[in-house]
């Protein structure tokens, strides 16, 4: 009988304790409101520009950096503007990078393939040592390319080397969108029309990855980070960022960043006619509110 009444009063001990964390449990926006923000932007009109490949002058397409340092050892994002009718010899990096079109078209392939023309919202990747050609096509060309370390080098297609990778070209006609309802990671209350596209890595704990986030008309928000490096590139529309505690806003136009290194959140509004798709780069997962 002692035996059963003991037993009786650790389980409702062990119940007691469950109910109280489950009535302590923070909400997203509660959480979200608990956590002191730590930001960066970098607006794509402050981007200072050099020369991608220095030994070719202005016959190099120019490179702007966003965050890293491409000449280093770290990983590192920077805007790549080629001028118009742009065409590289055939040559291979050092290093693998991925890509993302903002204005114009992208065409980068082998130098025997037939122009693919990458519209805006496009994606590639193009793996070290592979010999190719990057092309692009209209005045105002822009892209986002971003390598995992550094330094990026540019080396003549004699020195090519197969590293197992493989290259991606994937026009943004073949996206593929997940609807808010199917992601348990956005709020219900992030804007009806949000979706998430999964481009590269795995979106779970401890694992690098990289998506699209497609805000619609009338969104307003929060972007909520967990304990990791977040990077944030404006690849179509102009959403307003709010800066976290200031009475500011800033106009956020294609190629601009927001980025944290800790657990932090970001507000966004999109108050246009048109849809924002942004590139996120992180470890781990993300949440919208």
């Amino acid at each position: 009988m002692h035996k059963k009444i003991a037993l009786y009063i650790i389980a409702l001990i062990l119940a007691c304790s469950i109910m109280a964390a489950a009535q302590t449990t923070s909400t997203p926006v509660e959480a979200a409101n608990s956590i002191t923000p730590t930001y960066h932007i970098k607006l794509a009109t402050e981007v200072e520009w050099t020369h991608l490949n220095p030994k070719r002058g202005d016959l190099a397409p120019k490179a702007g950096t966003l965050w890293g340092d491409r000449n280093g050892t770290e990983a590192t994002g920077f805007l790549l503007k080629p001028s118009e009718g742009f065409k590289s010899p055939p040559h291979i990096h050092n290093v693998s990078y991925r890509g993302i079109v903002i204005q114009g078209f992208i065409h980068n392939d082998d130098s025997q393939a037939a122009n693919m023309w990458m519209p805006a919202g496009s994606f590639w990747t193009q793996p070290k040592g592979e010999v190719h050609v990057t092309a692009a096509l209209g005045a105002n060309t822009l892209a986002y390319v971003e390598i995992d370390e550094g330094p990026y080098l540019v080396h003549p297609e004699d020195e090519h080397f197969d590293s197992g990778e493989r290259p991606l070209n994937l026009d943004q006609s073949n996206i593929v969108w997940v609807e808010e309802s199917q992601l348990r990671f956005i709020g219900t209350g992030s804007g009806k029309g949000t979706k998430v596209a999964f481009l590269w890595g795995e979106l779970q704990a401890n694992e690098l990855n990289g998506t699209f986030l497609f805000l619609p008309p009338g969104f307003s928000g929060k972007i909520i980070t967990n304990d990791a490096p977040f990077r944030a590139v404006i690849i179509k529309g102009e959403p307003q960022y709010h800066h976290p505690g200031l009475e500011k806003t800033s106009a956020m136009t294609p190629g601009s960043l927001f980025s944290s290194e800790k657990k932090s959140y970001h507000v966004l509004s999109n108050n246009n006619d048109t849809a924002c798709i942004i590139y996120i780069r992180t470890t781990g997962t993300y949440q919208i509110n």
